[in-house]
């Protein structure tokens, strides 16, 4: 099992930067490809990105493809969301998520979920 914290949310104003973080426990960090999912308030989580367990893949939604960067460093058991040229749209709890298998780049679900980040976009 692994535990996964997210850290880096805050309040930008559009067109600004934002950079998340997600710590995982364990020793088998390497073994899980690991995706950011959000949720807006009123609406279904959705897949943002995914990238595969030695980052050689990476995969993004259309809506935010061009502006957003996923990386992983395995050495620091540490994933990270680089969102560029924020949208109000792109509001929402950033959820950290981590694959016990590889079921596909754009797959909509996980299987170990942190807890999540408030991400705010002002306009």
């Amino acid at each position: 099992q692994v535990q996964l914290v997210e850290s880096g949310g805050g309040l930008v104003q559009a067109g600004g930067s934002l950079r998340l973080s997600c710590a995982a426990s364990g020793r088998t960090f390497s073994s899980y490809p690991m995706a950011w999912f959000r949720q807006a308030p009123g609406k279904e989580r959705e897949f943002v990105s995914r990238i595969t367990r030695t980052g050689v893949l990476t995969y993004y939604a259309d809506s935010v493809k061009g502006r957003f960067t996923i990386s992983r460093d395995n050495a620091k058991n540490t994933v990270y969301l680089q969102m560029n040229s924020l949208k109000p749209e792109d509001t929402a709890i950033y959820y950290c998520a981590a694959d016990t298998y590889f079921r596909g780049g754009y797959s909509t679900t996980s299987d170990y979920w942190g807890q999540g980040t408030q991400v705010t976009v002002s306009s």
